[in-house]
C-alpha cells in the first residue's frame, strides 16, 4: 500500500532546504514528501534538460503531478491544441514513471456544456500517461446531471477528478495576510471525495494555524483509509495559505493516516541540511 503526500511547490523560503543550490532543492524537497504538484509548468513549457534534472534528483517512485499549459487549458480551451500539447508531451518525457498524472485544471467558465470537448480531448491523448481533471464550475458539485456527465467522460477515459478541498479554509474569515490574498483567490465549491480510479489525488487547503489545518483534515484521514483498504493509492497534497508549514504538515498526515493502516509504507527520513560554512 502506498500513500504519497506533498505540496504545492519544492522550494519556500521558510523551508529547511531553501538555501541550497537550486539544483539540490528538488533532491531535499523529495526526502521530506514522495510527491510535488507540477504548477510551474501552467505558465510554460519546461526546457527538456530542466526536466531530466528533475529526474536526477528523485526516485523512480516519486510522483509530479504536472499541470497542462494554460495555452491548452484555457487560451485554446481544448481546442486546435496538437503542436503545444506535442511540445510538452516531449519536454516531460525524460520523468517516465515519475510523471505519475497529467493535471487538466480547466477555468471557472468550463462548464457542463463544455464537458463534450473535455471528451473529445480526451480521446486524442497518447494512453502512456494517466490523466486527471480538476474543476471549478459551481454546476459540477450542484447538479447531479451535470456531476454525472463529467464522471461518465471522465471514466470513459480512465481518468481521475480533482477535488480542490477549500471548505476548512473558508469555514471562518481569515486572519492573516496570507489567509486574506488567498480569499480572494481560491476556488468555493462543496466537498467532493469520490475516487473514479484506483489513484485517486487530492488538493486540500487549510488555514495558516496548523491546529485548524489537521482539524479539517479529519475527514480525508477516513476517506484515505478506505480507499488505502479498497487497494487504491492516493496522493495527497497539503496546501496552506503561506505554506510554510506545508511540508511538515504533509508528513504529518501520512503519520496519521499510518496509525491506522500499519502496513502502509513509511515515508523516507529527511536529509539533514548542513550549515554553511565559509570554507
Amino acid at each position: 500500500m502506498r500513500l504519497h503526500v506533498g505540496c504545492a511547490m519544492w522550494s519556500h523560503r521558510s523551508w529547511p532546504g531553501h538555501r541550497l543550490p537550486p539544483t539540490e532543492r528538488l533532491r531535499h524537497y523529495a526526502s521530506w514528501c514522495d510527491a510535488v504538484e507540477g504548477n510551474t509548468t501552467f505558465y510554460a513549457t519546461p526546457a527538456r534538460d530542466t526536466v531530466a534534472s528533475w529526474a536526477a534528483q528523485t526516485d523512480p517512485d516519486f510522483r509530479f503531478v504536472l499541470k497542462l499549459p494554460k495555452v491548452i487549458t484555457h487560451e485554446r480551451r481544448l481546442t486546435d491544441v496538437g503542436e503545444p500539447l506535442r511540445a510538452f508531451l516531449d519536454a516531460i518525457e525524460p520523468l517516465g514513471p515519475r510523471a505519475h498524472a497529467l493535471w487538466i485544471q480547466l477555468p471557472g467558465s468550463f462548464a457542463p456544456a463544455d464537458v463534450p470537448a473535455l471528451g473529445r480531448f480526451l480521446a486524442q491523448l497518447p494512453q502512456s500517461h494517466r490523466y486527471a481533471v480538476e474543476v471549478r464550475h459551481p454546476a459540477f458539485f450542484t447538479d447531479a446531471r451535470a456531476a454525472r456527465l463529467l464522471g461518465a467522460t471522465l471514466g470513459a477515459a480512465d481518468a481521475e477528478w480533482i477535488p480542490f478541498d477549500t471548505t476548512a479554509f473558508f469555514a471562518s474569515p481569515p486572519t492573516s495576510d496570507a489567509e486574506r490574498d488567498a480569499w480572494t483567490k481560491k476556488p468555493r465549491v462543496p466537498l467532493r471525495s469520490v475516487a473514479l480510479t484506483d489513484r485517486p489525488i487530492v488538493r486540500y487547503l487549510g488555514r495558516d494555524d496548523p491546529t485548524r489545518t489537521t482539524e479539517g483534515w479529519q475527514r480525508w484521514i477516513d476517506v484515505t483509509v478506505t480507499w488505502l483498504r479498497e487497494g487504491r493509492s492516493p496522493t495527497m497534497f497539503i496546501h496552506t495559505p503561506d505554506n510554510a508549514d506545508a511540508p511538515v504538515l504533509a508528513r504529518r498526515f501520512h503519520d496519521e493516516v499510518r496509525a491506522r493502516v500499519p502496513g502502509l509504507d513509511a515515508l523516507p527520513q529527511p536529509i539533514p541540511v548542513e550549515p554553511l560554512t565559509l570554507f
